[in-house]
């Protein structure tokens, strides 16, 4: 069986030498500007998998929590979630971004 690739936090993973490869030889651009085939193609068929019209590709799980949080709150609410979810900095972070607690 093949090693499984650990993806609990942003930082766990190590790239293998075939994963760096990869990076290395792939066609880029900037994806600010929707010039990035490799995030373009990716958006799209996370948006056809989920079945959606569009999909945003996020390099953090972090960011992608605090951009989830930052849409279903306004300033000043208060988010309730299990402790062992977030992390304190993340908390932090979280907080001063959306203004909700």
């Amino acid at each position: 069986m093949p090693a499984l690739i650990d993806l609990r936090s942003d930082t766990v993973t190590r790239p293998s030498a075939e994963m760096r490869a990869a990076m290395a030889a792939a066609e880029v651009g900037d994806d600010v500007y929707g010039e990035d085939p490799t995030v373009n193609l990716l958006e799209r068929r996370a948006a056809e998998i989920f079945g959606r019209e569009a999909a945003l590709f996020v390099p953090t799980g972090t960011m992608g929590n605090q951009i989830g949080i930052r849409l279903h709150t306004q300033p000043g609410q208060e988010i309730i979630a299990e402790r062992r979810r977030f992390f304190p900095d993340a908390w932090c972070g979280l907080s001063k971004r959306t203004a909700a607690f």
